[in-house]
């Protein structure tokens, strides 16, 4: 999902968890990733700064970082992209939809 702001608008953190990941990656340019609650990861991109650091315990409602343009959003207006799966998938919510299968990590 892409929630478009301001550049620099803070991101607040959707839920309490361990901070798994601060750092770059081609597409999402500046991320962090997060382990929640329920064994869910949440994945926040394209940010201009980070305001936690790896391993740490952020809590809900929390600011983590800024919303930018980096990665693929370069030159684009700013926003942040956010989504979430679980690791233990959910078999039951598979149907039989193109890529279905995706539906047992949301």
């Amino acid at each position: 999902m892409d929630i478009f702001a301001k550049e620099g608008t803070p991101v607040i953190a959707a839920t309490s968890g361990i901070v798994l990941y601060k750092g770059e990656l081609s597409r999402g340019g500046k991320v962090l990733v997060v382990l929640g609650p329920k064994w869910r990861i949440h994945y926040y991109a394209h940010l201009k700064s980070f305001n936690t650091r790896n391993l740490s315990i952020v809590s809900s409602g929390e600011k983590i970082a800024e919303v930018g343009t980096t990665g693929n959003a370069k030159g684009k207006p700013a926003h942040l992209h956010y989504s979430y799966v679980t690791l233990i998938p959910y078999f039951w919510r598979i149907d039989g939809d193109h890529q279905g299968w995706k539906k047992c990590f949301i």
